[in-house]
């Protein structure tokens, strides 16, 4: 498994917002420039996390985004999974497996490290990240 750009940058909107949170709405101008990440990268993260109902946006000189709950309702999982999909270290534990899962001698391994991987990540939440 290889977190990609959208994975990251949903992450990095996310945590700004955190840190900014109580100030209103935050425009993605801001964001770029404090992430020091291109605006047209994060429009496409703050749509996929506004589809997912993890943020707020307003529209207009006042608009902007602000997170939806508070920082600590948020785990990490759940941010990259709005990015990247499937967080699953092979795709054969993706959409029911494969034709050769009752076979395959590394499927438990795989399984395993799934495991580990998403109980880390859903132990640490947004705000876990901001302090």
């Amino acid at each position: 498994m290889m977190i990609t750009t959208k994975g990251r940058n949903a992450l990095k909107v996310m945590i700004d917002l955190a840190r900014h949170e109580g100030e209103g709405f935050i425009s993605l101008s801001d964001i770029a420039e404090r992430q020091n990440e291109s605006l047209k990268y994060l429009e496409t993260s703050a749509k996929q996390l506004s589809a997912a109902g993890f943020v707020v946006s307003a529209r207009g000189k006042q608009g902007g985004y602000k997170l939806a709950r508070r920082a600590e309702e948020y785990t990490v999982a759940e941010i990259l999974q709005s990015g990247e999909g499937s967080l699953a270290p092979v795709s054969c534990l993706e959409n029911g497996g494969c034709e050769n899962a009752e076979k395959c001698q590394t499927l438990p391994l795989f399984k395993e490290l799934d495991e580990v991987i998403m109980n880390f990540l859903n132990s640490k939440t947004l705000k876990d990240l901001i302090k």
